[in-house]
């Protein structure tokens, strides 16, 4: 078969060309997203144990890591739950006061940019 003769112009679909007849190449690039620092703070009032259980059921420690991230927080007035994303962040101190508020603990819990 003959090959058709091109005709001059540009291709229907852009052909990644600018207008300027300068190939140009588009790279997307994702960008890692903010990391943020869940940290319980301490108080006079909630219960060793009830902090324990609340590092155990929403941040996955075993207990003698959340007994030792419990004692960081007795004995420093603050301490590292974990590093998350916002989003999930932002859920585990919800869920972290809600669960406080319904015992009626005032356990403070707080989330900032890494």
């Amino acid at each position: 078969m003959a090959d058709k003769p091109r005709r001059p112009g540009p291709p229907a679909d852009g052909g990644g060309r600018d207008g300027t007849g300068t190939a140009v190449l588009t790279r997307t690039r994702t960008r890692k997203p903010n990391l943020y620092r869940v940290l319980l703070l301490n108080d006079d009032y909630t219960p060793m144990e009830f902090v324990v259980h609340v590092l155990e059921r929403f941040f996955n420690k075993d207990r003698a890591e959340a007994t030792q991230i419990m004692m960081h927080v007795h004995q420093n007035g603050v301490g590292e739950c974990g590093i998350f994303t916002y989003e999930v962040a932002e859920t585990k101190v919800t869920l972290v006061m809600d669960l406080a508020r319904k015992h009626m603990h005032p356990l403070q819990c707080v989330m900032e940019k890494k």
